[in-house]
């Protein structure tokens, strides 16, 4: 008797054991996947972090991965709630997503009472890192992005320049780090416009941006506002006023871009991403994206793939063991050749680091793209403490 219960208690201990071996991984997806920008951020972010799954597989480590999506709708107090769902009721061993910088706000503080990892795949304000030590980023941070654009333009005569922005975070840090790198370089800021982020109408802004004659002019607006942004621009005659528009490269989106027509041909701005950079990784990567979604990959998409692939090599490092602290430590310093270019988690910030390319919009075999002409490589966000050299 006491020979069958020992064996009868051994075994299931085994199916315990097994049962846990096959746990799956589970992160909490958190995107604007309704409202105004679904198409543009929540839904590539989306595509890219499903298309490195149907690349590579969903197990690793032992750990089938098992994504749990919410709708945030772009909104902090929906982000919140579904954050706090998901780590406890939910019981995800990671967050992941955030297309808006008040989202990412908004989610840090419960990753930091859950000690649950979470990877900002969009938002580019550059202080969302420093809310919670659980948060790494695999996007960009609009500092990052805007510094050599600002450098370039110095170099290359746009030395008074009127800048105009969302008046949200990523704004605010892109008129803050552009007027930085142009005075350092021996320019000069003329004028200083914000734009409200919702339902902004851009004409008086152009408008009074125009009346300053500066040599250019620079812009920053969300995914998803670019192409009506750039309409403005047509109709107030920049190019005929001898203006330069210059950008970052949230305006001419690759999801958008061809749609925007000649007045954007020629069009300088910087990005970490454009769905034309010249590489294998990016051939193969874009082939894949457009035979599974019909469309380009864009500068959101790219976050998401590259997401999970921090996610995986974690995975690979602690063995499979989902603690938040063990896997916050192995994503960090960690470095890859991405589709972008390459790529690293710096050890004491725990943001990315990577390439920042100055591209012109070029019409080739008739559809538009950003051909990129200049690299500045492994770029930090401006600011930030440099770290030892990220591990291989």
């Amino acid at each position: 008797m006491k020979h069958r219960l020992a064996i009868a208690l051994a075994s299931l201990l085994a199916m315990m054991s097994s049962a846990l071996a096959v746990e799956p991984f589970r992160i909490g997806l958190i995107l604007p996947m309704s409202g105004p920008f679904a198409g543009s951020i929540g839904r590539q972010v989306d595509n890219g972090l499903r298309l490195y799954l149907q690349r590579h597989g969903d197990v690793v480590a032992g750990r089938r991965i098992e994504i749990v999506l919410r709708d945030d709708a772009g909104q902090a107090d929906a982000t919140r709630r579904h954050a706090q769902e998901l780590v406890t009721s939910g019981r995800v061993d990671l967050l992941a997503g955030f297309g808006l910088t008040p989202t990412a706000l908004a989610a840090a503080p419960v990753a930091t009472r859950a000690q649950t990892p979470m990877i900002v795949m969009a938002a580019a304000t550059s202080i969302i890192t420093e809310q919670s030590p659980f948060v790494l980023r695999t996007s960009f941070t609009m500092a990052q992005n805007v510094t050599p654009l600002a450098q370039w333009a110095a170099r290359n005569g746009l030395r008074r320049v009127v800048t105009l922005v969302s008046d949200y975070g990523p704004g605010q840090d892109a008129e803050k780090a552009f007027a930085k790198g142009l005075t350092e370089a021996g320019g000069s800021v003329l004028g200083s416009l914000r734009a409200p982020l919702a339902s902004p109408a851009f004409g008086p802004y152009l408008q009074r941006a125009k009346d300053l004659a500066p040599d250019a002019v620079f812009l920053f607006v969300p995914n998803g506002q670019g192409a009506d942004l750039m309409k403005s621009v047509a109709e107030r005659g920049f190019a005929e006023a001898g203006i330069k528009v210059i950008a970052t490269g949230d305006v001419v989106d690759d999801l958008t871009l061809d749609d925007m027509g000649d007045p954007v041909l020629g069009m300088i701005t910087s990005h970490h991403y454009s769905a034309a950079h010249d590489s294998p990784e990016n051939e193969a990567y874009r082939a894949a994206f457009i035979k599974a979604y019909g469309v380009r990959p864009n500068l959101m998409a790219i976050g998401g793939y590259d997401g999970m692939h921090l996610v995986f090599e974690a995975l690979r490092a602690t063995g499979g063991k989902a603690s938040g602290a063990a896997l916050v430590d192995a994503m960090k310093g960690r470095a890859w050749t991405s589709p972008r270019g390459p790529v690293s988690i710096d050890s004491e910030t725990r943001d990315i680091v990577q390439n920042v390319y100055i591209r012109r919009v070029e019409r080739r075999d008739g559809a538009l793209w950003n051909v990129e002409f200049e690299t500045t490589p492994n770029v930090r966000d401006p600011g930030k403490t440099p770290a030892a050299a990220p591990v291989q």
